[in-house]
């Protein structure tokens, strides 16, 4: 497939089926795929407040759950060279490390690690502004496209919940191939459900 549309994709550093879906865009695109591709932050603790609780937006107690995904909007807006380096980065530190994104320290470091300045990020991803964008990037895609989870790829006005079992571990080609698929297969609306009854391995 050759013609890609442009397409979305939404994320939670939090979520392992977020991370291998990512390592296989951020392969394809390293490989050189053609791909329009917008990298939407969501947060999946919103989808879990409690009737009647304020919004994570609104939430102090919240607000270290949301600081990666600032920082990462902050490098995706700002830093834009930077920014595969750094999503990679980041979900390598949570699934692959175990370390506490919550954690500024923690997430000071990988930011100093793929070269960027982590005072100016974290003092950028502290500014409300940047939390109201967030709000708003995650609000559109729950009202538009009824996003509920990552990872969810949006291609013109139809969205689909994917998980992907594996990693690309270094295949560019099938990484590539894998985003593809999906791609081609969000434009046959006939097909609204498809699901293994059990994980095969």
């Amino acid at each position: 497939m050759t013609d890609t549309p442009p397409f979305a994709v939404t994320y939670d550093y939090r979520c392992p089926f977020a991370r291998n879906a990512h390592e296989h865009v951020i392969a394809g695109l390293r490989a050189g795929a053609p791909w329009d591709v917008t990298f939407l932050p969501f947060a999946l603790g919103q989808m879990h407040v409690a009737e009647g609780a304020p919004p994570v937006w609104e939430d102090p107690a919240a607000g270290p759950t949301l600081l990666p995904a600032l920082a990462s909007l902050v490098v995706r807006d700002h830093h834009p060279t930077k920014f595969l380096d750094l999503h990679e980065a980041l979900f390598a530190a949570r699934h692959d490390d175990g370390r506490d994104l919550r954690d500024p320290a923690v997430l000071a470091d990988v930011v100093t690690n793929v070269g960027l300045d982590d005072d100016e990020v974290l003092r950028a991803a502290g500014d409300p502004e940047v939390t109201a964008q967030f709000r708003e990037i995650h609000e559109t895609a729950e009202r538009d496209h009824k996003v509920f989870g990552v990872p969810t790829f949006v291609t013109g006005d139809a969205a689909v919940f994917v998980r992907l079992q594996h990693r690309p571990q270094g295949d560019a080609a099938e990484a590539t191939r894998s985003i593809e698929r999906i791609i081609e297969l969000i434009s046959w609306p006939d097909l609204n459900e498809f699901k293994w009854t059990s994980i095969r391995r």
